[in-house]
């Protein structure tokens, strides 16, 4: 069967995830299997994989964490996938979430568009503000990148995949900022999307702000 909607993770069946995998488009996958689906239905499952047999996924699964993620990301108004389901696959040895996705297009694939000089800046501007805000949120995102942040039909910027995203209750602190964009800043033609300088001086402005 599978699971009702709600936060618990539920089991389900080879047959049940037969059935729902059926006509499904395979959005993602790696050596070791599918990794994202695009169900017949709309909406999303991602399939994560347990890497190590001594991991915290084994008490804390990732599909878990993605699902408190988006929870707490939602109450500090940033912008998320909808959580509908939290599954355990045992015949495929997988956690899996399957969510509705967020409308609109990754930055990556706008950047790979032929955007209008002055269009391109003012997305790069407010792409910059977005990640201040986040930091001064205290939201860390290790997978912070182009292809995670999506940019809404209302204007807005939100967020995939944030299984690994981290929430303080503080804003990041100088060098948090600075290690946050270290990914970003490696991917080329992206790094360039951020102005690494505004981002950081961000926590000394903040801290004068203060005094």
């Amino acid at each position: 069967m599978l699971s009702r909607r709600g936060d618990s993770v539920k089991k389900l069946d080879n047959d049940a995830f037969v059935n729902m995998r059926s006509g499904a488009s395979v959005l993602e996958a790696d050596s070791y299997g599918d990794k994202v689906l695009l169900l017949a239905d709309g909406t999303i499952v991602k399939l994560f994989r347990r890497k190590r047999w001594l991991s915290s996924a084994a008490w804390y699964p990732y599909a878990k964490r993605f699902a408190d993620n988006a929870a707490s990301l939602r109450r500090l108004g940033i912008r998320v996938p909808e959580i509908l389901d939290l599954f355990r696959i045992p015949s495929i040895e997988r956690d899996a979430v399957r969510y509705q996705p967020l409308p609109g297009r990754t930055l990556r694939e706008i950047r790979r568009e032929a955007l209008d000089a002055g269009i391109e800046q003012e997305l790069k501007e407010a792409f910059t503000r977005f990640v201040v805000s986040l930091h001064d949120s205290g939201v860390y995102f290790r997978s912070l990148h182009l292809g995670n942040v999506v940019y809404t039909p209302d204007h807005e910027f939100g967020l995939i995949d944030i299984s690994d995203a981290r929430i303080v209750d503080r804003p990041l602190r100088k060098y948090e900022r600075a290690r946050n964009l270290k990914r970003l800043q490696g991917i080329e033609g992206e790094s360039e999307w951020v102005d690494l300088t505004s981002v950081v001086d961000a926590h000394r402005k903040r801290r004068e702000a203060r005094v």
